[in-house]
């Protein structure tokens, strides 16, 4: 008989808890796709502590369930808001706990159905999970794959100009308005701290804008770019970026309907990851062909 739990707001001090529930989750689920995660929990924890402390500071909704007799974490589960897009960040149970009632009773708290102009998760194969999500008013729209390679320096496009952004800087407005014409939506006051994780770029050519990017130690992304055609040029600006920061593994989490990023990072030898996810959203919007999100993929 599962064991009784609660569910309650969690706090910042939550994060490492919440970590230690994700962690579990996501081998499980790798397990049972045929694509094993091996990391060392201490090591994965150092990695990703900013980002959990991020979404701890930035988070709409986060709820975490705990068992009654011992207040073990067994689940937790977290959206954000950015203007009228709502979006489930993290819904994670753990294996032990699953199909005792847990998942709906956070989904219920984080994604409540009356908020959000779109409402939008990027969801694992999981089908249990997948199932909540119709249930929740959200459909699969595409996959989502990772492309992993080894950065090599290139020859930059001399057509197109990149312009390292800083928090305070004017260009910060240009990126937002990249932004909206691609998705509908921007990151508001998210930007500044992609910029103090990773650094940022804006692309112009002559003195049009044509897209941004970030590219860091932790991961790449978002990338975005007004025409399909000029994600090559600003691609291969990231790509060298990466070797220059000596960083051995690359990854970009590229929408499926995004043919032109894919087939240029197939060329450089990039090959796709087999554990991909899902956008899964309560309408269709955005411009997905032009644009690539962020990585780690917990939120678009």
């Amino acid at each position: 008989m599962p064991l009784p739990f609660r569910v309650r707001r969690a706090t910042a001090d939550d994060s490492r808890r919440a970590f230690d529930v994700f962690l579990p989750s996501v081998r499980d689920l790798a397990e049972r796709q045929n694509t094993p995660w091996e990391v060392e929990p201490e090591a994965q924890w150092a990695r990703m502590a900013y980002l959990f402390d991020f979404l701890a500071e930035h988070a709409a909704e986060w709820w975490i369930a705990e068992e009654e007799a011992t207040g073990r974490a067994i689940g937790y589960a977290r959206s954000l808001e950015r203007g009228g897009l709502f979006e489930l960040a993290e819904f994670f149970v753990h294996p032990g706990s699953q199909s005792a009632g847990v998942g709906a009773a956070l989904l219920a708290r984080a994604f409540p159905p009356d908020r959000g102009e779109v409402r939008l998760i990027i969801a694992t194969t999981d089908v249990r999970a997948q199932g909540r999500y119709y249930r929740a008013g959200v459909a699969a729209r595409f996959p989502i794959v990772a492309m992993l390679g080894t950065p090599r320096s290139m020859d930059p496009d001399p057509s197109v100009d990149a312009i390292r952004l800083t928090p305070t800087g004017r260009q910060i407005g240009e990126l937002r308005r990249i932004e909206r014409a691609v998705l509908e939506f921007d990151r508001g006051d998210e930007l500044e701290w992609l910029l103090a994780q990773r650094e940022g770029y804006l692309y112009r050519r002559g003195n049009e804008p044509i897209g941004f990017a970030f590219v860091g130690r932790q991961g790449t992304g978002p990338i975005a770019s007004l025409e399909p055609a000029d994600q090559p040029a600003i691609l291969a600006h990231v790509e060298a970026r990466a070797a220059a920061l000596e960083i051995e593994k690359l990854g970009f989490e590229v929408p499926m309907v995004n043919d032109v990023a894919l087939r240029h990072l197939l060329d450089r030898g990039f090959r796709m990851d087999p554990f991909y996810t899902f956008l899964m959203s309560s309408r269709p919007f955005g411009s997905f062909d032009r644009y690539i999100g962020f990585s780690p993929p917990f939120v678009l």
